[in-house]
């Protein structure tokens, strides 16, 4: 098992059993009509555009990398050179969207950064290393993690989120909790 699945893997069962622990604390108990419907479809389209974008980034990875012989530039990792991180960025904050109090977004997006930038930046420095000159003039081109709103408008989706059937089967151990997470939730409520 990777070193790294197996950190995500230990965070996630200690957020579990604190939020299991400290339910009133973590998960919203009210419900704040309109308000409430809106976080909760935010953070619908939030998972789904997360995991969309996973999908992507790791099948056009798998496709056009040549077995990590080649700096990627096209599809998803033209407008953001970190896209798996930014669809489990997304698919996070559309959980705690769903499910917790506002005040764990803040809490949320601090474990995110504590645990995903010293990997961005230690992968950088890796890909900088391999691939030099372009690499660095792919990164004067191309923001770390968050898209420029720009490049989204002028550029078709197709071209920076392409999607193909087969590249699902690489996430479905990422897609079908999720799935259960969403049937449960609202068969719960």
């Amino acid at each position: 098992m990777k070193k790294r699945i197996m950190i995500n893997g230990i965070i996630m069962g200690v957020a579990l059993v604190l939020v299991v622990l400290f339910r009133g604390a973590f998960l919203r108990q009210d419900n704040f009509g309109w308000l409430e419907n809106s976080l909760r479809a935010i953070g619908l389209l939030s998972l789904f555009l997360g995991q969309l974008i996973r999908v992507s980034a790791r099948g056009y990875k798998a496709e056009y990398s040549k077995n990590s012989h080649a700096l990627i530039e096209g599809g998803p990792y033209q407008v953001v050179r970190n896209p798996m991180y930014l669809g489990i960025l997304l698919i996070g904050f559309g959980v705690v969207l769903m499910l917790f109090n506002f005040w764990v977004v803040f809490l949320f997006l601090l474990i995110f950064a504590s645990r995903y930038f010293p990997l961005i930046f230690s992968e950088e420095k890796k890909l900088r290393n391999v691939f030099g000159a372009p690499y660095d003039a792919y990164c004067r081109q191309v923001p770390r993690i968050m898209p420029r709103f720009f490049s989204l408008i002028k550029t078709s989706a197709k071209e920076y989120l392409p999607i193909k059937p087969a590249w699902f089967k690489k996430e479905i151990n990422s897609i079908i909790p999720l799935l259960i997470l969403i049937l449960l939730f609202f068969l719960s409520r």
